[in-house]
């Protein structure tokens, strides 16, 4: 279960809580969580959509920073 909370940990940290976490679940949460990243990953896969009403800011010519 995820929690809301931030947390400050290492990289390393991280990756040995959520493999720590992930072998406390049941084998049957372990097929389905599975099942689950399957599915978001096939949506990753589509085409990017072309976005609309984005806020583009341009420098004018002649401008230097």
């Amino acid at each position: 279960m995820k929690s809301k909370n931030i947390r400050f940990e290492t990289k390393e940290e991280s990756n040995a809580r959520r493999l720590a976490e992930f072998l406390a679940l049941s084998p049957h949460e372990r097929f389905m969580l599975f099942l689950k990243g399957c599915s978001q990953a096939e949506g990753d896969a589509e085409a990017p959509h072309e976005k609309k009403d984005n806020f583009i800011l341009e420098r004018p010519h002649g401008v230097r920073r």
